[in-house]
């Protein structure tokens, strides 16, 4: 069946499988990413790490601090309290763990 572009359904359906398969290769799904400081590495390839923002409070006119705290996968251990680490979404990897530590900030 012909459709108003003088192409067949099944042809059309090709090409936008095409076009989708070239916009997942060049494309990467990298997540969000956080900067924070390391709060705690007392668990096994895990580090809790706080990110700090601040608010607006529109009552008040005042700003405060917000902090959130995210435990985040490391490897190799090689994260200490007080570090400035980047992190990234990823996949869960346990109930509370869905971020991964890239690197230092």
């Amino acid at each position: 069946m012909l459709n108003i572009f003088g192409k067949k359904e099944s042809e059309k359906a090709k090409d936008l499988e095409s076009a989708g398969a070239k916009m997942t290769d060049t494309v990467q799904k990298s997540g969000r990413k956080l900067q924070g400081v390391v709060v705690s590495n007392k668990m096994k390839k895990t580090v809790v790490v706080a990110i700090s923002n601040l608010k607006f409070h529109s009552k008040y006119k005042k700003y405060f601090n917000v902090t959130k705290r995210f435990k985040a996968h490391d490897e190799n251990n090689e994260y200490k309290v007080g570090d400035k680490v980047i992190i990234r979404e990823t996949r869960p990897m346990s109930r509370e763990k869905r971020w991964i530590v890239t690197s230092k900030a």
